[in-house]
């Protein structure tokens, strides 16, 4: 009797230890569940063969494809700042202008005053820093609404950008600053028109990117926690796959990878990783959840908020660089109405304006839904006027389905 007790108590054990494997669902159930996730990016699908087709191919086309990259590099960047400012409960509407007083600054060090680039980008990445943290500390720590300060801070930077140039364009820069946004990495593989390099680096980053989820999905599976179909995460991945080894070949057949589109993939992931897998993460979307709450739980929450502020501040600093060094030069009206794109990107890629909701992916595949739609409708001549027209029915439907789903 005693042997059976015991094999009875170490089965009990065993099953305490082992842990519950989650019922199965269906595709079309997940699918449907998780339709937020997946019905933007296949937004971005429809939008782009809309726009291949009535385009009679350009839009696809290895240089089209190039300058859709290199038009929208800054969106994507500041995107990813204004997704962390959304998801803690804010707004941020002076990063347009700080983007043209970055670029003002940058033509003033580089070319009126002869420092050596690299300096130049370090000062003007720390200003960024220094703008974001003086707008932040208002917010966060005398509770003045974002909205008022971030709009203060558009009037702000708009009126220093003029002092800053006088009025009039400052440029050109030297070549080794137009390389941040018009040079391409190199290529020693010699292939004639094809630059091997910029494919393997998109194979490299598929391979990057499978082994990523596979493990993510295994750290699921040791703990019962697998909820996507296995049909479902094989196809994602092999679509995902198909898409990045395809536009790497597009672009591989023409100048290769454009510099800034390395330095937004390092960006995407390591913003990824920051809001999935780190505490600081974790602490901005309870803080948009509920601030109350979490600053009972002992989450300090005025440091959150001016840390996503700081943080915006950088890349806003950043796209700004980017964009003069695209231009050759700094003029007075740089990034104006820029803040109207990177808020529509993260609103249509998914984040809920009442803040806590939203996700690194879904703000860079808004972006380039707007890039898209940008590019598409200019291609095929149609106005700056009716493209207004058209990009705000489109913000106003995603937040409207947002709303629309929670309140179901």
């Amino acid at each position: 009797m005693g042997k059976h007790k015991q094999a009875d108590l170490h089965a009990v054990e065993l099953a305490a230890a082992t842990p519950p494997t989650p019922p199965a669902r269906s595709n079309a159930s997940f699918l449907k569940d998780h339709l937020r996730d997946y019905g933007m990016l296949l937004s971005l699908v429809i939008i782009m063969g809309f726009f291949q087709f009535m385009t009679d191919g350009t839009l696809m086309q290895p240089l089209n494809l190039t300058n859709l990259i290199l038009q929208n590099s800054y969106v994507v960047i500041m995107a990813l700042g204004m997704l962390m400012v959304i998801v803690a409960g804010h707004i941020d509407l002076s990063v347009g202008s700080v983007v043209g007083f970055i670029g003002a600054l940058a033509a003033v060090l580089i070319v009126n005053y002869d420092m050596n680039f690299l300096a130049a980008g370090a000062v003007c990445l720390l200003a960024g820093a220094v703008i974001g943290g003086a707008q932040g500390y208002f917010v966060a720590f005398f509770h003045i609404p974002s909205f008022i300060v971030t709009l203060a801070g558009m009037l702000v930077f708009k009126g220093l950008t003029l002092a800053l140039l006088q009025g009039q364009s400052v440029g050109p820069f030297p070549a080794g600053f137009q390389r941040l946004s018009s040079g391409f990495i190199a290529d020693p593989i010699n292939m004639g028109d094809l630059r091997l390099t910029s494919l393997l680096v998109g194979v490299a980053l598929v391979c990057v990117f499978i082994v990523m989820h596979i493990r993510a999905r295994a750290k699921q599976a040791r703990h019962g926690m697998v909820d996507e179909p296995l049909a479902v995460f094989l196809g994602k991945n092999a679509l995902l796959a198909a898409v990045i080894v395809y536009f790497s070949y597009l672009l591989a057949t023409y100048r290769g990878m454009p510099n800034v589109l390395i330095v937004m993939a390092v960006l995407i992931v390591a913003y990824s990783f920051v809001a999935n897998r780190t505490v600081i993460g974790r602490r901005v979307y309870a803080v948009g959840g509920n601030e109350k709450a979490s600053k009972l739980s002992g989450i300090k929450t005025e440091r959150v908020t001016f840390a996503t502020f700081v943080n915006m501040g950088v890349l806003a600093a950043l796209a700004g660089l980017i964009f003069a060094a695209r231009l050759n030069t700094a003029t007075p009206k740089a990034g104006t109405g820029f803040e109207l794109d990177v808020i529509a990107a993260c609103f249509i890629g998914g984040a809920s304006a009442s803040g806590g909701v939203g996700k690194v992916m879904g703000a860079v595949i808004g972006a380039f839904i707007m890039g898209v739609m940008n590019n598409g409708m200019s291609i095929m001549g149609i106005g700056i006027d009716y493209q207004q027209v058209i990009k705000g029915l489109v913000l106003l439907a995603a937040v409207f389905l947002d709303v629309y789903n929670k309140n179901k």
